[in-house]
């Protein structure tokens, strides 16, 4: 029975994560250039969108999206399917309180990043390239990766960062959305309507944000420098950490691109647990689990 629920889990993740790619990534696009762009190219996320448009044209904003869409299948099926496990770690019995939903988040969120971190090093180092001719498709730049630096420090480059982004961030996810779900159910009983799971879910997307921001303008950077970085992860992230401060002197630089990600947050966490809850409530319908 145990096992046939993390298959519908795995199933509803898969379904949640393409409807998350697929709403989410023109304002991801905006986000991560906003991170990693040099300060004088653009003068915020409103003319990042000007400049890609207006040079590159619309279906920029959705460069970089096959790696995410490819591997997003596996990233939230395992993510879903491990907060489903954790939560029967933390306790078989009944509902987890906020704190425990925490932790089960936390803990899903670390194993998400062995999947998450290869998708996003390849998704931001395709999101870094301006429309010059001289661009890679994903084929060249998973090839240049793998030759140039092997699978730990090319493939998996980010690695540590993207663990340290995720275990804030998806306790963050799944706590407000939980708890937000908790709220309409007092009102409107189990069977949610449906602006009730995209509320919930929009309210997750932006507790992941508030979370984790400056882990991921870190874990950006690292991802797209022409060079892995050196010592141990606490090291280099600190290192990258204090560098942000310097160059934007002043700690808003540790939240250039917060807006994008904040709006992209509502639309496709409202998908992808929109996407997800009805696929698993119809897989819990055919298979009885």
């Amino acid at each position: 029975m145990a096992d046939l629920r993390t298959v519908n889990e795995l199933l509803a993740g898969s379904v949640g994560g393409a409807a998350q790619v697929l709403v989410g990534q023109p304002l991801d696009t905006i986000k991560t250039r906003a991170q990693v762009a040099p300060r004088d190219m653009f003068k915020g996320p409103m003319d990042v969108f000007i400049q890609t448009v207006r040079k590159e044209g619309a279906f920029a904003l959705y460069k970089g999206m096959l790696s995410p869409l490819l591997g997003i299948a596996g990233v939230n099926s395992l993510l879903f399917a491990s907060y489903g496990l954790a939560k029967r770690v933390v306790t078989p019995f009944g509902e987890l309180s906020l704190p425990q939903t925490a932790l089960a988040g936390a803990m899903a969120g670390a194993s998400n990043a062995v999947l998450a971190s290869p998708v996003e090093m390849f998704k931001v180092r395709m999101q870094g390239q301006y429309g010059s001719p001289s661009d890679k498709r994903l084929t060249v730049v998973f090839r240049e990766m793998w030759s140039e630096w092997g699978f730990r420090k090319g493939v998996m480059r980010g690695y540590w960062v993207t663990v340290a982004r995720e275990i804030p961030a998806y306790a963050g996810f799944y706590t407000a959305y939980e708890y937000s779900k908790r709220k309409f159910a007092k009102k409107y009983g189990d069977q949610l309507p449906i602006w009730a799971l995209l509320a919930s879910g929009s309210t997750g997307g932006i507790a992941y944000w508030l979370a984790c921001y400056p882990l991921d303008v870190v874990k950006s950077r690292v991802q797209l420098r022409k060079t892995p970085p050196v010592g141990t992860p606490v090291q280099y992230i600190a290192h990258e950490l204090k560098e942000i401060v310097v160059e934007s002197r002043s700690l808003s630089g540790l939240f250039r691109g917060l807006s994008p990600s904040l709006l992209r947050s509502i639309p496709a966490a409202a998908s992808t647990f929109a996407a997800f809850e009805i696929t698993r409530e119809y897989l819990k319908d055919y298979t009885g689990v």
